[in-house]
């Protein structure tokens, strides 16, 4: 009810769907579905025909069936619906300009750059755009003309290279949210393997939007970091420097509720698995949501990240003590510590630095 009213339908895009196993799984695995108006969009007409026929051969049979609306223009939508999915082979810049959806998904190979703009513009009053970038040596500072061009940002390939690529990449979309007159709210932030994943909140405010600025900001290099709006000495940005996460929604993903929503039940398994593939389903699952309801306070408001390497040498202490004892010792100073999902050891704190080099020298 906080994206639409109670017993509304929601419009949902996957804008480049590819073979569609995003919204077969929308399909399958969210609640709901009779207020669902999924659309899955390609312009190969290969990679949807795919998706299509996997569709009908893996059909999810509850009967779902509705009818395109109109477009902006009072066009016919392209495309057809068939069980529940409407399915179109399109410009994806073109069909979110001309509908507006409550949820759009962005997944394209590399840069998400030039897909943004049209699907800021398609998301209605306040909706929801998920955006995922896959050129990471742009976004983590190793591409320095790439990301001047695409991202107008300098990166350091350091220890915070990963949370600097997800914090560009909020920033861009911030800015340009606020050319549409909406503001961006983070809801789920994360550098995962190869890629950046981001959710976040649009909502359409001039006021809000006009402050867009007041959360852009640089990472200036000192003991370890702080964020300042103006560069100076070792940084990288500008990017976007409030939260990360939205407590509420990111608390509630779970390794338990992951499990419930997206394990599936023996019949969604393909014939030929075994328990060793079930079981290796079921720990990617766990791998993909570890960490992240355990964070999600701390990363929904102002924190200190840390990155556990290069706490030893910073404490001057010859063993790095684990994270349990760190936590145990920030703990009875009255701070909170959460480990992060990052691709390398880091935890998120309300602690300060010096606060954090005594606890390790005392913890070892």
């Amino acid at each position: 009810d906080w994206l639409v009213s109670e017993n509304k339908t929601v419009r949902v895009l996957d804008a480049l769907c590819a073979t569609g196993v995003r919204p077969r799984r929308w399909r399958r695995e969210v609640p709901c579905q009779e207020r669902l108006r999924i659309t899955a969009n390609d312009l190969d007409s290969d990679a949807l025909s795919w998706a299509k026929k996997s569709h009908e051969t893996n059909p999810i049979g509850d009967n779902i069936r509705w009818i395109p609306e109109p477009s902006r223009f009072a066009k016919e939508q392209e495309g057809i619906v068939e069980d529940g999915i409407q399915w179109v082979n399109e410009d994806a810049k073109k069909i979110m300009v001309e509908c507006p959806f409550q949820w759009i998904d962005l997944d394209p190979f590399g840069s998400p750059v030039n897909f943004l703009d049209a699907a800021i513009q398609s998301i209605s009053r306040i909706g929801v755009l998920e955006v995922t970038a896959t050129d990471t040596a742009a976004l983590c500072g190793s591409a320095k003309t790439s990301a001047a061009r695409r991202y107008g940002s300098v990166g350091i390939t350091d220890s915070y290279m990963h949370d600097d690529a997800t914090r560009i990449l909020l920033g861009v979309i911030a800015r340009i949210a606020a050319m549409h007159d909406k503001s961006m709210h983070p809801i789920l932030s994360l550098f995962d393997g190869h890629h950046v994943r981001v959710s976040v909140l649009l909502k359409r405010s001039k006021e809000v939007a006009s402050n867009w600025n007041d959360q852009i900001g640089y990472r200036i290099r000192s003991q370890p970091y702080h964020f300042a709006p103006q560069p100076t000495g070792e940084y990288s940005g500008p990017m976007w420097t409030g939260p990360l996460f939205d407590a509420e929604i990111a608390g509630r993903m779970t390794i338990e509720k992951a499990i419930q929503l997206c394990a599936g039940k023996e019949d969604d398994y393909p014939e030929d698995w075994d328990e060793v593939d079930i079981e290796h389903s079921r720990r990617e699952i766990e791998r993909s949501v570890r960490h992240i309801s355990q964070s999600a306070d701390l990363l929904s408001q102002e924190h200190l990240l840390i990155a556990i390497d290069d706490l030893g040498i910073a404490a001057g202490i010859g063993q790095i003590p684990s994270m349990k004892k760190l936590k145990s010792g920030l703990e009875e100073r009255g701070f909170k510590m959460a480990r992060c999902h990052m691709p390398e050891p880091m935890f998120a704190t309300d602690a300060d630095w010096q606060t954090v080099l005594e606890v390790a020298r005392l913890a070892k």
